[in-house]
């Protein structure tokens, strides 16, 4: 079983009077691919700041394998970092731009070459060591800064929102990249965005922010499929976020239509929050659904088709591969397995801090 190589303990921060860490606690795994996730404003760059030694949190404690760094600066830790803008030396050719770092360590010169060779290789960049950075494309210029920062041999490598200056197609294209070379590398990612399918396309663990907390962490799988609250829903791709009321174990009202489900422990009669991805909507005819409606809008999205039904006052996100026309009347079902209950908030303080965090 992995064990805790970063521990962050009861992190707070603010900046002019503003909160923007509050009380934050969070466990990261050696050899772990981690994503703090998060809209702008969430702390989560910060959280990585605090890590990086970059910034000093006005409370609490960071855990660096069993010990305190919370005051070492970062050149002492055992860590690099990726930033966004990739901070390459323009006037340096790729190869001393890599070893920028090895040289301050006064490592020989037969070091610092075998170093290049082999970081140039990890990331397909071979024979490039006399190039000068602005020959390179953002993709290329990107895998250096990171090639610079392997070389430093670190437990951890901090990415803050990399590949938010690349294109699509090179984004994709550098999300399984980055995926290779920490399973080659074998050493800890911990990785900074606001695109939430970044953060599920990489990643072994997902902690999602929002103003200073963490609302929830886990699988991505977990996190997709299991939302506790209806910012993570929102926040995690599309969904439908249905006020509704739980009538006992295994059986919920939604909109006046009687759904099966598999969730238990909720009360009975209670007011709950029920999430539906749009893709385990199926629609049928109308006397086969639970519920019944009408196609508002129809879209066709490449590998499926994206509909809005208005079915008991609600306007339903539909993903599907087969097409239902604007004006068709249609049935509403879902697998039971595919209803997520949650807790309505107890008080307004409480929905406040789901909804924003």
């Amino acid at each position: 079983m992995s064990k805790d190589l970063i521990t962050l303990e009861h992190i707070s921060k603010s900046y002019d009077g503003q909160m923007i860490l509050d009380d934050l606690s969070l466990s990261i795994y050696e050899n772990s691919f981690v994503t703090l996730l998060g809209p702008s404003g969430c702390g989560k760059t910060t959280t990585l700041r605090i890590i990086g030694g970059f910034e000093k949190p006005d409370q609490g404690r960071v855990i660096f394998d069993g010990k305190d760094i919370t005051d070492l600066s970062p050149n002492k830790r055992q860590l690099n970092t990726v930033f966004q803008k990739y901070a390459l030396f323009t006037h340096m050719t790729i190869a001393d731009n890599i070893a920028f770092g090895l040289k301050i360590k006064n490592k020989s010169d037969s070091y610092i070459k075998d170093k290049i060779k082999y970081a140039l290789k990890l990331v397909n960049l071979e024979g490039f060591e006399n190039r000068m950075p602005e020959s390179l494309s953002g993709g290329q210029q990107q895998r250096i800064a990171i090639a610079r920062a392997i070389v430093n041999e670190p437990k951890v490598l901090l990415l803050d929102e990399p590949l938010g200056a690349l294109d699509l197609k090179m984004r994709q294209d550098m999300q399984y990249e980055l995926k290779r070379l920490k399973e080659e590398l074998g050493i800890t990612f911990i990785y900074v965005t606001h695109d939430q399918e970044e953060a599920l396309t990489m990643s072994d663990h997902i902690v999602v922010m929002n103003q200073g907390y963490i609302q929830q962490e886990g699988s991505p799988e977990k996190i997709y499929n299991e939302p506790e609250n209806a910012f993570v829903a929102d926040f995690i791709g599309d969904s439908n976020i249905i006020r509704a009321t739980m009538v006992r174990d295994e059986l919920v009202d939604i909109l006046g239509a009687k759904f099966a489900c598999v969730d238990t422990g909720f009360g009975e009669n209670k007011p709950v929050d029920v999430v539906i991805r749009p893709e385990d909507v199926e629609l049928v005819s109308p006397e086969e659904g639970t519920i019944s409606g009408v196609v508002t809008d129809l879209t066709f999205k490449g590998v499926h088709y994206e509909m809005d039904v208005q079915a008991g006052g609600y306007e339903w996100l539909v993903h599907s591969t087969k097409m239902s026309e604007v004006g068709k009347e249609v049935g509403i079902k879902v697998d039971p397995y595919n209803i997520q209950i949650m807790n309505v908030p107890a008080s307004e303080d409480e929905e406040a801090i789901s909804e924003t965090i």
